[in-house]
């Protein structure tokens, strides 16, 4: 058999973002993920998406084999990985999420490469849902929590105008404590949501944040017609290719690492019930 793989800040960065992992003695793992600047987006835009995506639908206008077919907006997010994402709870007036609700999630990481084999079919509660960010994840009871994974953005202003938002990610996986029950309730957690997924879920997550430049804005501009939204190819921006960014704030993202390494509960230091610290 090959030998056990280690992670302990295992950096690892594409042209456009700073990730890496660190797994704890007690099979608990930490990750982190620091994107590009997204261009021609607003936190004001994110966040309308983050309470809206679950419930609405848009018409494809000129995407072959789909011309004229209303399609979930969670499709938009991610083509070929994402299949279905339902909320429910006390859903706002126009049902938008809010904290407290439940998101059921359907989706595989790099489908097209690994098929099923990084499948998500999870209801997860949403901790967290301001303007500055979003916060979703499981508790076990008695136990505390088990898997939390975080979102901050905020918008970077240079000569009084918005010139991207910056996307940060966090995710926690396991129980904190370090006593045989926890041991072995985080390696059942970490073998379907284990560092080797994280990987998978690296490239997904870069697609995933880095296709908010095509969709978003359009979207966003149709807000008032949220029932009646539509999608064609020529509503996306004329940007270079999201490959040519450079991660953003590299001070952040160190900065992060280490105090996941050197924190004694990971979930407290995530504060992920907490504004954001961007």
């Amino acid at each position: 058999m090959p030998p056990e793989r280690k992670y302990d800040w295992a950096l690892k960065t594409t042209s456009s973002t700073y990730f890496a992992i660190h797994k704890r003695k007690n099979g608990q793992f930490c990750v982190v993920l620091n994107h590009a600047l997204l261009r021609g987006v607003t936190s004001e835009m994110i966040y309308w998406w983050f309470r809206h995506f679950q419930n609405i639908k848009v018409t494809l206008d000129d995407i072959e084999g789909y011309e004229g077919t209303a399609v979930p907006a969670y499709l938009l997010w991610h083509p070929s990985d994402h299949f279905n994402a339902t909320l429910k709870g006390k859903i706002g007036s126009q049902y938008e999420a809010e904290a407290g609700d439940t998101i059921h999630i359907q989706e595989a990481m790099q489908y097209k490469k690994y098929g099923w084999k990084y499948q998500v079919d999870q209801k997860v509660k949403i901790f967290y849902c301001c303007p500055d960010g979003w916060a979703m994840g499981k508790k076990i009871p008695f136990l505390g929590e088990v898997m939390v994974l975080r979102i901050h953005f905020k918008d970077v202003v240079e000569n009084k105008k918005v010139i991207g938002v910056h996307y940060h990610y966090e995710v926690v996986i396991g129980l904190t404590a370090d006593h045989f029950l926890a041991r072995q309730i985080n390696k059942k957690v970490t073998a379907e949501f284990g560092p080797e997924f994280f990987e998978a879920w690296h490239l997904h997550n870069t697609i995933e944040v880095g296709v908010f430049e095509n969709f978003l804005p359009a979207l966003y501009a149709q807000r008032e017609t949220i029932n009646a939204l539509h999608y064609s190819k020529d509503m996306n921006p004329d940007f270079p290719s999201p490959s040519a960014q450079q991660p953003h704030d590299k001070h952040l993202f160190d900065k992060r690492m280490q105090g996941y390494k050197d924190a004694q509960n990971p979930y407290a230091y995530q504060h992920y019930q907490q504004k954001t610290f961007l």
